[in-house]
């Protein structure tokens, strides 16, 4: 009987440690659904795009900014970064271009826009206006998953 427990306890074992010893898929890329111009959540959104899961390899990471995020690259429009991301001193138009710099795609919805008033002259430098085929290429990737935040 003892023998029968230290047998289950092992594979019980092994079984809860296979997930946690599987090597992480690098290949693998995230496209992040942003919806709000809430510069808390945006700010929590691009720091996890671009520190987290950009810069440990995964590619592509890409940022799709619809609804009223599409405001969040207006580089006419101020923004502030509250709470802990304060520490960097950066506005949210700052973290995108740097997001960018490092190979972050960050795509723009061409209706949201269309609908706020804005063209792509009105964006930070480096965006991607966003017609189907662009979104569609990132949203049926298969080695890429989708985040909405």
């Amino acid at each position: 009987m003892i023998r029968f427990r230290v047998l289950i306890a092992f594979l019980l074992g092994l079984f809860l440690a296979g997930p946690a010893l599987a090597e992480v898929d690098r290949s693998a890329g995230l496209f992040i659904n942003l919806t709000s111009d809430d510069t808390w959540s945006a700010a929590k959104a691009i720091h996890f795009a671009h520190e987290r899961v950009l810069k440990s390899g995964h590619k592509p990471v890409a940022i799709w900014l619809n609804v009223r995020a599409v405001y969040l690259a207006d580089k006419k429009r101020p923004s502030h970064v509250p709470g802990l991301m304060r520490a960097k001193n950066l506005s949210i138009q700052e973290m995108l271009a740097a997001f960018m710099k490092d190979g972050g795609v960050v795509v723009m919805c061409q209706a949201c826009s269309a609908a706020a008033g804005l063209k792509k002259d009105d964006y930070i430098d480096g965006v991607v206006m966003g017609s189907w085929d662009v979104v569609e290429g990132f949203l049926f990737d298969p080695k890429v998953k989708t985040l909405s935040w």
